[in-house]
């Protein structure tokens, strides 16, 4: 037989119990607010006391909850402070790797704008400039030191032109193509130009090394007067590199020479402007110009 739903608590022995024990309380806690209610009116005073010894065994149950909620609160608060550290963190982070690229586009701006200007104001005294163009890339670990122009047939660029940058050399055409060209660097084996010491003149030939620097060897074998800080320029000798293009700085003596430090670094110039080469026909015309300092390039 299928037991009802709903069963009447006079049919549960359990129930009964749990009922009567609520009225029992209920009836003890009417009794006792009436007893308290009474009290405050007839004994004030003792009804005072009564409500401070309450308190008193209330208190102990009072602070520790007291304890509990303000440790609580103060896991609560170090979490927040965590994930708000978090979040700053994630923020500054992100603030500082963007103006760090900013900074870094800056830099290139500059630095690309004062080999512009340098450029503008050798185009303003020297009208040997064929075009002007940029270096796109450059090898820097092969012992072949090439790099690529980004000008070529169409703008008058054939082999055998010298390639200078605001700074100083960078070599000579090495080919030509319908838009781009191919830069022989001066750094390479076989690039090999005649220059002289700028304070006095001294002739030597710089020869590059294929590893960024350069060799510098005097005519005169027996003699080594270089020293570190020595500036050198193109002397013009043997045609092709106009005279008084800057070259290199002597970085430190060697026993049958010198080891020199190009003054233009390929992989550090963008701006590169394409030269005449220097022939007999145009000579005259470029003794006649003032002798060009490493100085004179802003």
């Amino acid at each position: 037989m299928v037991r009802p739903a709903h069963r009447r608590p006079g049919q549960s022995r359990k129930a009964q119990y749990s009922l009567f024990a609520a009225y029992v309380v209920a009836v003890t806690g009417a009794v006792a607010g009436l007893l308290l209610a009474i009290l405050s009116v007839v004994d004030p005073v003792g009804f005072a006391q009564l409500r401070i010894a309450s308190q008193e065994v209330a208190a102990p149950v009072a602070r520790a909850s007291r304890s509990v909620i303000g440790s609580i609160s103060g896991i609560d608060d170090s979490v927040s402070a965590y994930v708000r550290a978090g979040s700053q963190n994630r923020r500054l982070r992100k603030e500082l790797a963007e103006t760090r690229r900013q900074l870094v586009a800056t830099s290139s701006l500059q630095e690309e704008n004062r080999q512009l200007k340098g450029l503008l104001a050798l185009q303003e005294t020297d009208k040997a400039a064929v075009a002007n163009g940029y270096l796109l890339t450059s090898t820097s670990t092969s012992s072949k030191r090439i790099a690529l122009l980004s000008i070529g047939r169409n703008l008058g660029v054939t082999a055998g032109q010298p390639v200078r940058g605001a700074d100083g050399l960078i070599g000579r055409v090495l080919s030509s193509g319908p838009s781009v060209s191919q830069v022989l660097l001066l750094t390479d084996v076989d690039n090999i130009v005649p220059v002289r010491r700028a304070r006095d003149g001294l002739p030597a030939l710089a020869n590059g090394r294929g590893n960024g620097d350069l060799d510098v060897r005097t005519l005169n074998i027996a003699n080594n007067p270089f020293k570190p800080g020595d500036i050198l320029v193109t002397s013009g000798t043997g045609g092709l590199y106009p005279p008084n293009i800057p070259v290199a700085i002597v970085v430190r003596r060697q026993n049958d020479g010198a080891l020199a430090r190009p003054l233009a670094d390929p992989a550090k110039v963008d701006a590169v402007s394409v030269l005449r080469p220097y022939t007999p026909d145009n000579i005259e015309a470029q003794r006649a110009r003032p002798a060009a300092t490493p100085g004179d390039a802003p």
